[in-house]
């Protein structure tokens, strides 16, 4: 049984709002208007009843109240008075209109009746006849007692009338008419009365239902409108969660990465400069500890030959310390634009190796942070670099431009291209990879047979 529960629980949880208020508000609504309209029709059957039993009692009143005695002294009618009633109620329209007539004295004693057998017989009172002795004139429609067998049997509509008989000068009721009325236009009025009654209860509660039914149908599609949206956020943002997850552990990586190739960038430096200027240095001063410059002065030309040696040997260290310190200094690219970069890059190539490079520009480009700035003068210059040791220099080429919200910089070089999978990238194009990456960049290599092209995409939020 809990089982069944749970699952009609779960299945009227899955229906939409509106549903579910079409369901539940028809059946509510229902029930209301059933109530209402029961307690209406009988209000309106009461009323109607009491109405029309009012308006007849008062027309029969007229008529048989003058042929009556003083019922407070009277036991029994006389037989005149028996033979005025059966002339009256016998004939005419008040006869057509009674089907029975009886009059009642206050023990329950019948006086007069048009079924002459009941005269003289006596009954319990019952509460209609109380209500009558009491002042009220009550009816009751198509409703009989036990001992009105002759009047069910009629198979005509009837409207039973007690009506109450008082004496003239003090008003005291002395004894209760009751009195069986053909009531086929008071059927058929009363018949209308309920149904229109039933009709605008009906129209009311449905007019209030579909008024209703379109508010909680609109509130009910806005509803599942922002459920939608709401949805589509979330699934958004697990979405952005996702990436930003996958970007964190991207930059985690790069950040390693850059860690491991700023040391080996160290140790090549190192390497560079004890292999190199060091060398030369110390070939320098090996050459001051010439016998040619501790001795006297018999040296003389071979001296001034040692001298020239060592000033040349120190010039070549001089020029590898300044080609390295070219490599590892930048120029003033925080203040500078990212077009002027660009250039910047491209002229410095130009006229360290000699060779021309194609720069193409838009008209604006947004201006980055100063780590993108650095970031793009790094993979220009090393770009160029790759395409003058390993594309000889040919069409070499820079291409920015903007698309999407990004900045995409490509250098490409007419070389003869490299296989990915069979060379390793250097420290030059893994330091920048890690670089760009590092920034939320994405870094992308593209070679051929017919060159090698370099990309970096940058998200750009332009600095004020």
């Amino acid at each position: 049984m809990s089982r069944i529960l749970q699952n009609l629980a779960r299945r009227w949880s899955e229906l939409s709002l509106a549903l579910q208020f079409l369901v539940a508000g028809g059946f509510g609504l229902l029930a209301v208007m059933l109530v209402v309209g029961s307690w209406v029709t009988t209000q309106i059957r009461d009323g109607v009843t009491r109405n029309s039993a009012a308006t007849t009692a008062l027309y029969v009143d007229s008529v048989i109240a003058p042929l009556l005695p003083d019922l407070r002294k009277s036991e029994e009618l006389s037989e005149s008075v028996k033979q005025a009633l059966d002339e009256t109620l016998g004939q005419g329209a008040l006869g057509k209109r009674l089907v029975s007539f009886r009059l009642w004295r206050r023990d329950g004693t019948v006086l007069y009746a048009k079924d002459s057998a009941l005269i003289g017989r006596r009954f319990d009172l019952t509460d209609n006849l109380r209500s009558a002795f009491q002042g009220n004139v009550t009816a009751q429609f198509d409703r009989f007692d036990d001992d009105e067998e002759k009047e069910r049997a009629g198979g005509v509509p009837l409207l039973e009338i007690y009506n109450p008989v008082r004496e003239p000068w003090s008003g005291e009721v002395v004894a209760v008419t009751e009195f069986f009325e053909v009531a086929s236009d008071f059927k058929a009025t009363l018949a209308s009365a309920l149904l229109s009654s039933w009709l605008i209860v009906a129209g009311t509660t449905l007019t209030a239902f579909l008024l209703l039914s379109g508010i909680v149908l609109r509130a009910s599609r806005t509803i599942d409108d922002q459920r939608g949206a709401l949805r589509r956020q979330v699934s958004e943002l697990q979405g952005l969660v996702t990436q930003n997850s996958a970007l964190r552990q991207r930059v985690q990586r790069a950040s390693r990465r850059a860690t491991a190739f700023n040391e080996r960038y160290l140790r090549r430096i190192g390497a560079d400069l004890h292999d190199g200027p060091a060398q030369l240095v110390a070939l320098a001063a090996l050459r001051m500890d010439s016998p040619i410059f501790s001795g006297d002065g018999q040296w003389g030309e071979s001296r001034s030959t040692e001298v020239t040696m060592i000033r040349k040997t120190l010039e070549d260290a001089m020029r590898e310390i300044r080609g390295i310190c070219t490599g590892l200094v930048l120029p003033q690219i925080e203040t500078a634009a990212a077009m002027d970069i660009l250039r910047l890059a491209v002229d410095e190539h130009q006229r360290r190796t000699g060779t021309s490079v194609t720069l193409t520009l838009p008209r604006h480009l947004p201006e980055p942070g100063a780590s993108e700035k650095i970031s793009i003068y790094r993979f220009v210059q090393e770009g160029l670099n790759n395409a003058y040791r390993h594309g000889r220099g040919k069409d070499q080429a820079v291409h920015a431009e903007m698309k999407g919200g990004r900045l995409f910089v490509e250098v490409s070089d007419g070389g003869p291209g490299f296989d990915p999978a069979a060379r390793v990238e250097g420290l030059g194009l893994a330091g920048l990879r890690d670089r760009v990456e590092s920034i939320g960049g994405h870094f992308e290599t593209r070679t051929g047979p017919q060159g090698t092209r370099l990309v970096i995409s940058l998200s750009v939020e332009e600095q004020a």
